[in-house]
């Protein structure tokens, strides 16, 4: 479903005080990796290892300095209209919704912008309403939801196409337990229809309960990738938040 090949992605920044120097620095520098369909494979490390870079490749929004991204079987750089059609994304946080607007009109807007058929439009959005449990709001201002119903809007707007692939960049954070979970349900009955899920998050008890893969990442490289049993099994210890810290500990802070 996903091919990485050898990818880096470099950008410029300015050194020195009087004298300004232009260096060159890897945002992301030569990882690979596939993600098979219908898996939640899960991109791990902390803030700056080079995740949300890889992301934003992979989703079209960022073409690779050198190496290849592979997606259906079509390059990013040349099919990206393509791939588009068949993936969305979810951001942490209250970004991608129009507060002003109701949930359904929130839908009905995005919907367009994907040229939903409108003799599919209308049932899809009142399944998507069902599916992330906002029936009852539905036709309420997104300015008065809460945060977690906020998100729960979120994954139904990256439903709207019906994509095969759903980036998710820390589709938790700031949410409180009780919305973790049922996002956590509504992302396992996604993996239950076949949707490919790319996810990134700093919770390992997350990763753990979610994730098929994990790729550890740091300054850009990929550290380890498997199982998260086997990166368990593997380091000795009993969580994967244990593998983080052995991955991470010169870090200074540990997420």
């Amino acid at each position: 479903m996903i091919e990485v090949k050898n990818i880096y992605r470099g950008y410029e920044s300015k050194k020195g005080f009087f004298k300004r120097e232009k260096v060159l620095k890897n945002a992301v520098n030569g990882i690979s990796f596939n993600v098979p369909q219908g898996q939640i494979f899960g991109l791990i490390g902390p803030n700056g290892a080079g995740k949300t870079t890889t992301i934003k490749m992979m989703t079209t929004l960022l073409t690779p300095s050198k190496g290849s991204i592979s997606i259906f079987g079509l390059d990013i750089t040349k099919s990206y209209k393509e791939i588009q059609k068949r993936i969305n994304f979810i951001y942490g946080g209250e970004r991608s919704l129009y507060w002003r607007l109701s949930a359904r009109d929130n839908l009905i807007y995005f919907a367009d912008l994907y040229s939903v058929p409108k003799e599919l439009m209308k049932n899809r959005i009142e399944e998507l309403i069902v599916l992330v449990g906002l029936e009852k709001v539905a036709d309420n201002k997104v300015e008065t939801y809460s945060k977690g119903m906020k998100q729960r809007l979120q994954i139904a707007r990256a439903l709207i196409n019906n994509p095969d692939i759903i980036f998710m960049d820390e589709p938790t954070i700031g949410l409180d337990p009780t919305a973790t979970l049922l996002l956590h349900d509504i992302i396992l009955d996604l993996k239950g229809q076949g949707k490919t899920i790319i996810l990134t998050t700093h919770y390992m008890a997350e990763a753990e309960s979610l994730c098929d893969q994990i790729a550890f990442i740091n300054d850009g490289k990929i550290l380890d990738i498997d199982s998260p049993i086997n990166h368990i099994k593997k380091n000795n210890v009993k969580t994967l938040q244990d593998v983080y810290i052995n991955h991470f500990k010169d870090k200074k802070s540990v997420s």
